[in-house]
């Protein structure tokens, strides 16, 4: 699937995925993947067992907010931490989803000084805001 072709999901949509697809026992194909907050992605998994679906980052958006949505005092690292699309690191995100089970998951890269973190979290529809009528 080229970058043109991929799908910009809404917080709609990304409910959709979740509650369809989401909630399914790991299969062996993505067992190692057991990540309700961000994760870095594990060294040998094979990326190739992940298929993209989708995306939350918007054509045109190089200057994507980075700041994080949590009301209720969570962290980024918080396990039941909103996954709110409008915001860091939603907004840089894209969907994926095991090829054999379809269980759905969110990864993106995060770039510091000096190295790059490849994270993944498993796509929770509980923890899903709708942030836009927040901001």
């Amino acid at each position: 699937m080229d970058e043109s072709s991929i799908p910009v999901l809404n917080a709609e949509a990304l409910i959709r995925i979740a509650r369809q697809n989401g909630g399914r026992v790991p299969c062996a194909v993505c067992s190692e993947l057991v990540c309700p907050g961000w994760e870095s992605l594990p060294g040998g998994f094979e990326r190739s067992r992940l298929r993209r679906i989708g995306t939350l980052r918007r054509a045109g958006d190089e200057e994507a907010t980075l700041t994080e949505h949590h009301p209720t005092g969570t962290n980024a690292w918080s396990t039941d931490a909103p996954i709110a699309p409008a915001f860091f690191p939603y907004n840089r995100c894209d969907v994926w989803q095991c090829t054999a089970c379809t269980r759905p998951f969110l990864r993106y890269t995060e770039y510091g000084g000096y190295y790059e973190d490849e994270r993944i979290r498993v796509l929770n529809a509980d923890l899903i805001h709708d942030s836009r009528l927040q901001r």
